[in-house]
């Protein structure tokens, strides 16, 4: 009886010590942030054209990035993020003389040269003999043809 008491009391120990080591710890001040970064792409052999750059200054962040849509046109987006106004952006489309080259598709063999002899690819069963009767005599309807016959 007494090993659970002290089971539970360290138990209960622990869980206060871990609250208020967490309350007593104070938020550390990294002070104002701020930053600013740009890069850009030209890649001819792909076409890969693109760029981008971006301010921040406390909590205002304000940026750009432009690409080469398929199209060819140019896409720019200006953006802008803060705690008042949250996130917004003005995308604008441009032309440029820019040709996109459309991608090749490399023609494939298929099929190669048969060097044997061609043999019939299908074959047919031999034709089944069939033994004609005669019909019995009384009423019957056949429509075996194309037109009915009623004999009675």
């Amino acid at each position: 009886m007494m090993g659970k008491f002290s089971y539970l009391f360290c138990i209960c120990l622990a869980l206060t010590g871990a609250v208020w080591a967490i309350e007593l710890q104070p938020e550390p001040d990294y002070g104002p942030v701020a930053y600013e970064f740009h890069w850009a792409v030209n890649d001819p052999h792909t076409g890969d054209i693109k760029s981008q750059k971006e301010t921040r200054k406390d909590d205002k962040v304000e940026g750009q990035y432009t690409l080469i849509d398929a199209d060819g046109y140019q896409r720019i987006v200006d953006y802008t993020s803060d705690a008042h106004n949250g996130f917004n952006a003005v995308v604008r489309r441009e032309p440029t003389d820019i040709k996109i080259p459309l991608p090749t598709i490399e023609k494939k063999l298929i099929a190669t040269k048969i060097v044997a002899p061609v043999l019939p690819l299908v074959h047919y069963a031999p034709k089944a003999i069939l033994k004609t009767q005669e019909a019995p005599e009384g009423n019957y309807v056949s429509v075996s043809g194309p037109t009915a016959q009623y004999k009675y």
